[in-house]
């Protein structure tokens, strides 16, 4: 196939959407396929990369306001078609729904391109976090409609997948994220930076590992660590990642451990050196941090939620609290903290969980899709988007045809 890839984040950017599509767009080059990856300039120099069955095409992009590190692509609709009309790709797939996203579906539908999109963040429910609840069902519309124009939408669980479909999204299919359980392993936990940590032997450690924005419910992730340190006193709760939350969290809290962002074997040390994983998240698809650190041998303490409801099993490879109970989520994180042998239990059960959920079965559910839209032609409605005839004939093969 030649696949045209959408998307508004890629590496070095550092999150689970730009993480799980660099994944997919190597698995298609290992595949054989060719890829045309469309991506906002991350900086000035950012040059594009050519070769090896990739073609990156850099287009124009503006900070996203509170992630300045982050870039949203401008719409650019006319560039892709005559990018597309010069060479057609058999499919595109659009990872994100920001301008950029939604110049390549308005692209896709005039030059009848069968068009795939990912669904991998609930703008909708960030809203209401930023004092801007009103938007939160224009947003919605916006999204059910993105989507609705696509021949296949891509969803990483079940659950998440059935409450869509009773909201009006359409042709939804559900394609789980991987994990690399070579990266993820607790054989890299370190002593020496549980040390650097200021942790004592036999001390309890609380990590969590995403953004630190209002998004990630992080007041009861504070609320949950209050009351294990007053159980436990020499606990310590390490923070892994940034965010707006990061300066007024350090300000007000002398005691948290901000650990910044990691990446590869530093962050697999950072997970592996964690003795209780707690994750408070509602907004989530997935999230990919949930099976990193089950993949790492940690016990998860997380809300019956996205990847956490997909591939927990309470009491048997971790724990779940019902979504949104929030008493019951400190209560378990007090319990957890203080049973060292239920934790010595349920993490090695995680892994177990884990390493049945590698990137080769996701690539290839994620190929197969691409192929069935292939196969199934021009997206709905695109032909709606036809240029209507100047004239009342039309010349078809070297032919006049009647009006």
């Amino acid at each position: 196939m030649r696949a045209a890839f959408v998307t508004e984040t890629y590496p070095p950017e550092l999150n689970g959407v730009a993480t799980t599509t660099a994944r997919y767009v190597q698995g298609l080059l290992q595949r054989q396929h060719r890829v045309q990856l469309v991506r906002p300039r991350q900086h000035a120099a950012d040059v594009a990369v050519a070769g090896g069955g990739l073609q990156e095409v850099l287009v124009p992009g503006l900070p996203i306001p509170r992630y300045p590190h982050l870039r949203m692509g401008l719409p650019c609709r006319q560039a892709l078609l005559q990018l597309w009309s010069r060479q057609r790709p058999d499919v595109v797939h659009i990872a994100t729904e920001g301008p950029l996203g939604w110049s390549a579906l308005q692209a896709a539908h005039r030059l009848e391109l069968p068009v795939t999109s990912d669904f991998r963040t609930h703008f909708d429910a960030y809203s209401g976090h930023y004092g801007l609840g009103w938007l939160r069902r224009p947003i919605s519309a916006y999204l059910r409609h993105f989507h609705n124009r696509a021949n296949r939408t891509l969803v990483p669980t079940e659950a998440l997948r059935r409450g869509l479909e009773a909201g009006g999204y359409e042709r939804l299919h559900v394609v789980p994220r991987g994990v690399d359980a070579q990266q993820f392993d607790p054989a890299w936990r370190s002593a020496a930076l549980r040390r650097a940590w200021g942790v004592a032997d036999g001390d309890l450690v609380l990590g969590y590992v995403g953004r630190l924005a209002a998004e990630k419910n992080l007041k009861l992730l504070l609320a949950a660590y209050g009351a294990v340190r007053r159980a436990r006193p020499g606990t310590r709760l390490v923070l892994v990642g940034d965010g707006p939350l990061r300066a007024p969290l350090q300000a007000a809290f002398a005691d948290l451990v901000f650990a910044g962002p990691r990446r590869g074997q530093d962050l697999a040390a950072h997970y592996a050196s964690f003795d209780l994983f707690v994750f408070p998240s509602l907004t989530e698809t997935f999230g990919n941090v949930t099976v990193e650190a089950m993949a790492s041998g940690l016990t998860v303490l997380a809300f019956d939620h996205a990847a956490a409801g997909q591939l927990i099993r309470l009491g048997e490879n971790g724990w779940l609290v019902p979504h949104g109970d929030e008493a019951r989520f400190v209560a378990a994180a007090v319990a957890l903290s203080g049973d060292a042998a239920l934790r010595r239990a349920l993490g090695p059960r995680a892994r177990v969980t884990a390493l049945a959920q590698g990137w080769d079965g996701v690539i290839a559910r994620f190929e197969g899709h691409l192929v069935a839209a292939c196969e199934a032609g021009a997206p709905p409605g695109a032909a709606e988007h036809r240029p209507r005839p100047r004239h009342a004939a039309i010349v078809q093969d070297g032919q006049r045809a009647g009006p």
